[in-house]
This record gives C-alpha cells, sequence and structure tokens, in this order.
C-alpha cells in the first residue's frame, strides 16, 4: 500500500475510533435496535440511505412549511390592516355624518329656544299689562295684538 493510502487508513480508523468511543453511539449500540442493526448490515445501510435520500425532501417541506406559515403571517396582518383600514374610513364617515347632524340638530334646538322665548316675553309681557290696566281701573279697548305666525305672502286680511 502506498503511504498516502496508509495515511487515509489511520485518519478513518481514528474517526472510527471517535464515533464508537461517543457515549450516546455507545448506549445506541447497546439497545436493542443497536444489537439488530449491528447483526443486520443490509437493514442498516438501507436505514442509513434512506434518512439520506429523505433528507432532502423533508427538508423542502420543512422549508415550505416555513414560507407557507410566514406567507400566512403576512397575509394576516396584510388583511388585518386592510379591515383596519376600511374600518377607520367607516368610522370618520360616521362620526362626520353625526358631526353634521348634531350641527343640524343645535340650530334647530337654538332657533326654537329663541322663538319660545321670544313667545314667553311677548305673552307675559302682554299679560302684565293686562293686570295693570285691571289694577288700575281702566279695562283696555282693544285687545292685545297677537302674533301671527302663520305665512302671510305679503297680504293683509
Amino acid at each position: 500500500m502506498s503511504k498516502e493510502m496508509q495515511e487515509l487508513q489511520k485518519e478513518w480508523h481514528s474517526i472510527m475510533q471517535s464515533i464508537h468511543s461517543n457515549s450516546n453511539v455507545v448506549a445506541f449500540m447497546n439497545s436493542r435496535l443497536g444489537q439488530y442493526l449491528d447483526d443486520h448490515p443490509f437493514v442498516a445501510l438501507s436505514l442509513l440511505v434512506f434518512i439520506a435520500v429523505s433528507a432532502i425532501p423533508v427538508a423542502f417541506f420543512l422549508i415550505f412549511v416555513v414560507i407557507t406559515a410566514i406567507m400566512a403571517c403576512i397575509g394576516v396582518i396584510v388583511v388585518e390592516g386592510v379591515v383596519i383600514a376600511i374600518g377607520g374610513m367607516s368610522l370618520l364617515c360616521v362620526l362626520c355624518g353625526l358631526g353634521a347632524l348634531s350641527v343640524g340638530v343645535s340650530g334647530v334646538l337654538s332657533i326654537c329656544y329663541v322663538v319660545l322665548s321670544t313667545l314667553m316675553n311677548y305673552w307675559y309681557a302682554s299679560r302684565s299689562q293686562i293686570r295693570k290696566e285691571e289694577v288700575n281701573g281702566s279695562l283696555p279697548q282693544n285687545s292685545p295684538p297677537v302674533l301671527n305666525l302663520s305665512a302671510s305672502n305679503g297680504k293683509n286680511e
């Protein structure tokens, strides 16, 4: 044998010694499965080839699972963002409508307050004038003017 071949054989032998001296390997070889594989080298070789060959499809499957999970998370985040954006726009529209409605209701209530307070002041003023005249002993010959709230297109009746 050549010198290079002997060195290669020594390296191989030292690698095998380090593997056989590993505590996990010793524990496995002492188990029933390890004894069976030691007694049946063809089955051990078949199992080794199967594991080596199936590692690539398993790795591709795991990569597929990880990529799918990442894409699902990104998709959920995108969908959630779209839903939140649509919900925010809907809320903005509803709040703008409520703001306009509140301005309108406030205007109507303000007008009602002004009209009612004016009517109440007019009514109390005319009643107090009638009472003063009754106290003085002179009854009014005309009844107090009545506020006509109906729309009268500029015609006097």
